[in-house]
């Protein structure tokens, strides 16, 4: 296991965020995702196009309440990207466990 594994496009804090909040539901709201990662509209609709060029997430949109509305998925791509990402990150922790002990 080394840090040169984990994925950079994910790695970002913001990204890991919102990739972690989006591995846990089938999809999500663009303003449901906004606040659950803490950022302005600008600053999320950066970090999904970083993602949706990776190919890890998806959006849609829809019409709800009148309103045009975006739904924003992970991938299967952006799925396996992210648990390969916590497997490392694992791996990482085992091996400093394993130092202090």
């Amino acid at each position: 296991m080394s840090v040169r594994e984990l994925d950079p496009v994910i790695h970002a804090p913001a990204r890991l965020q919102i990739v972690a909040f989006l591995a846990g539901v089938d999809d999500a709201e663009f303003a449901v995702l906004r606040d659950a990662a803490e950022v302005s509209d600008s600053v999320l609709s950066k970090h999904l196009t970083q993602l949706q060029d990776a190919g890890y997430v998806a959006a849609r949109k829809a019409a709800s309440g009148g309103r045009q509305r975006t739904w924003l998925s992970l991938t299967r791509a952006g799925r396996k990207a992210f648990a390969q990402y916590v497997k490392t990150l694992e791996g990482l922790a085992r091996i400093a466990q394993r130092a202090a002990e």
